[in-house]
């Protein structure tokens, strides 16, 4: 099948024709709440609590990752006393039915493969701070290898390439900062100096930029993947949690300031590497992510035990925030992530070629929509158009 179209106009009128099939996917949120043990889901259409899930294998709940399907959520367990019985918990988004996995550590940051088919857990494995990177099957939800290096330091985030080739992964305590990267093909690694006290990272949708928050820098690295060069953009205080807009435009950071006064999130233009904004959410900020439209920023305020709710239009925060559990962290990826549209932003035929290879893939618009988790195909056609004006 083969769509010709340029113009949101002809987008519309072939959405139109297919809006009526649509299915009614709402897009969730899974905060993981540090001291309640449990995890909270956030419909992103009404920035409702929808469900509170519990579950024996949760003990301090800190990262998650959603699989690019939307069918499942992997979420760390920070709290083990043993360093050989760490586990991650794999919520089914459809039931909400948790199934625990021994991971061989303490498990803290979590990605998920482009493909769905690995999660890569980052664990410390004694008490002198040495790690490695546990790779989870997620056809068998066992853990079928581990990776090791001499330069894993108490590893934090990481965060996958689009194309899977690379795992990124932040050395937490390592003197000077150290970001390693994996070779998921050889499970060969290098290392990359950043700032100090790295924690999180993120990867720009085409691969090119790596964006890592340094703690005790006040400010994030980026990583040229060509190069492995690295510049330095100054944000707020302690940053942390860190995300990407799907078109790539724009980068969020979680600034935690102190437990005595609100954080903020500074914004990032990606074209200038400068700060653009510092809208105010709660206290002591820690994960946050974008919704697969790129129209709203979700951040878990640890201090506050709310979400608040960033517009990437005005990059101001709406509404109230959202009360969830005690000590909302969620940190890692905890919205699905958004497509990786065929179009190249800013081209001419960019919604075209997004349009025609999504109605190939997935048999239609509607189908489309639905798989990926838009509420309706308008909401597709949205996204699309943010992705291609970027």
């Amino acid at each position: 099948m083969k769509l010709r179209i340029g113009q949101p106009l002809a987008l519309a009128a072939f959405v139109c024709c297919c809006l009526a099939g649509a299915q009614a996917f709402a897009q969730k949120a899974y905060i993981t709440n540090f001291y309640s043990n449990t995890v909270s889901v956030i419909d992103t259409a009404t920035n409702t609590v929808t469900a509170t899930i519990s579950d024996a294998s949760f003990n301090n709940p800190a990262g998650v990752a959603v699989s690019p399907d939307g069918s499942k959520v992997y979420v760390t367990n920070e709290g083990s006393s043993s360093f050989s019985t760490g586990t991650v918990s794999v919520i089914d988004a459809a039931t909400d039915a948790v199934t625990p996995i021994t991971v061989g550590g303490i498990p803290f940051g979590a990605a998920v493969s482009p493909d769905g088919s690995k999660v890569y857990a980052a664990i410390t494995t004694s008490v002198s701070g040495a790690g490695a990177v546990s790779v989870i099957d997620t056809a068998t939800n066992h853990v079928t290898a581990t990776i090791t290096n001499s330069s894993f330091n108490n590893l934090a985030g990481l965060a996958v390439s689009p194309d899977g080739s690379k795992v990124y992964v932040a050395n937490e305590n390592d003197p000077g900062g150290t970001v390693s990267v994996i070779d998921t093909a050889t499970s060969g690694v290098t290392t990359i100096d950043v700032g100090n006290l790295p924690i999180g990272v993120a990867v720009s949708p085409d691969g090119s930029k790596v964006y890592v928050t340094n703690i005790d820098s006040n400010t994030v690295s980026v990583i040229d993947t060509a190069t492995n060069g690295v510049t330095s953009i100054a944000v707020g205080s302690r940053p942390e949690g860190v995300a990407v807009t799907p078109n790539g435009s724009k980068v969020y950071v979680a600034n935690q300031i102190s437990s005595a006064v609100p954080g903020t999130v500074s914004v990032i233009d990606t074209t200038t590497n400068t700060v653009i904004a510092s809208p105010s959410v709660g206290v002591l900020p820690e994960g946050l992510a974008v919704t697969p439209d790129g129209s709203k920023v979700y951040v878990a305020n640890f201090g506050s035990n709310t979400v608040s709710v960033i517009a990437t239009a005005t990059n101001t925060v709406t509404g109230l925030p959202i009360a969830v559990g005690d000590g909302p962290n969620a940190f890692g990826l905890f919205i699905g992530p958004a497509p990786r549209f065929a179009g190249t932003p800013g081209s001419a035929n960019c919604i075209g070629k997004s349009v025609s290879a999504l109605a190939h893939q997935y048999g239609g618009l509607a189908r489309a929509a639905a798989a990926l988790g838009y509420s309706s195909v308008q909401a597709l056609q949205n996204a699309i158009q943010t992705f291609c004006a970027g």
